[in-house]
């Protein structure tokens, strides 16, 4: 089983279980994610994919009772560590949700939101937002209505003005929980396209339940299913397989893996 291909890491998580309560999500996942690459999380519903997304820049924080153990680690230093504080842990490493969540603000406002109450000092904050907007592929549609609500826009639009949020704090590390599922095709393959130009800038890790996008855009997939824990019972998130995408899809090392890809189970 490989579980662990050679990468140039930006962030390392060593044999991290993830609990709420008493219930353990996601069970000794050990694995490295490159600078500048796209890896791809993907399995079946209820794996820990998301939990473990979700881990990386500790906004499982604000869900009670959820902790985490073993050790993530971002540039070197373990995120949850007691002096590391954790709103910039997610500044460095931002996240872009299912649903397009943009802030009931302008479309300029909800850019520099972001900068303003993270105490950034920009030089020109106009510049700080057209940089971000333009790196989201969105300046274009919107350079001409920055005044207006960010909610007259596309559901595809509003995703990209998400993207251009997080770019804004200036992060080195973006992730994406299914950021397609709620966007028409056409919106998801802008939104793909966009995912493979920013890897030029940032490592991006994304949950997709799409096995089709994590071939398209992903440089490395992790495969992750549900098992049964060995102490309670319930089911749990385990990492079966991490490698290449193209290893994953084309020449699968566990069974489990294939039958997945295969589409005999999931």
């Amino acid at each position: 089983m490989n579980t662990n291909p050679t990468v140039d890491p930006v962030i390392e998580a060593d044999n991290v279980d993830v609990f709420y309560g008493n219930f353990r999500a996601v069970t000794d996942v050990s694995m490295s994610f490159g600078i500048n690459e796209i890896t791809a999380l993907i399995g079946p519903s209820g794996c820990g994919k998301s939990t473990l997304l979700r881990s990386l820049n500790r906004m499982n924080d604000l869900v009670d009772g959820a902790r985490v153990t073993g050790t993530i680690s971002f540039q070197g230093e373990d995120i949850y560590g007691p002096d590391v504080d954790a709103i910039e842990v997610r500044r460095r490493i931002g996240m872009v949700f299912q649903k397009p969540n943009p802030f009931p603000k302008s479309i300029y406002d909800n850019i520099a939101y972001g900068p303003r109450v993270t105490g950034m000092k920009p030089s020109s904050m106009d510049d700080l937002v057209e940089e971000a907007l333009t790196k989201a592929a969105l300046w274009d549609e919107v350079k001409d209505k920055l005044k207006q609500s960010a909610f007259g826009l596309s559901g595809g639009q509003q995703q990209r003005l998400c993207i251009a949020r997080t770019i804004a704090v200036k992060p080195d590390v973006i992730l994406m929980d299914e950021p397609c599922s709620a966007l028409d095709p056409i919106a998801t393959m802008r939104i793909e396209d966009l995912m493979v130009e920013l890897k030029k800038d940032y490592t991006i890790i994304i949950v997709t339940h799409n096995m089709q996008q994590a071939a398209r855009v992903a440089d490395r997939t992790a495969f992750f299913t549900a098992l049964a824990d060995e102490t309670t019972g319930n089911r749990t998130g385990v990492l079966v397989e991490y490698d290449t995408t193209t290893k994953i899809f084309e020449d699968p090392t566990d069974q489990r893996t294939e039958d997945y890809i295969s589409g005999r189970f999931g």
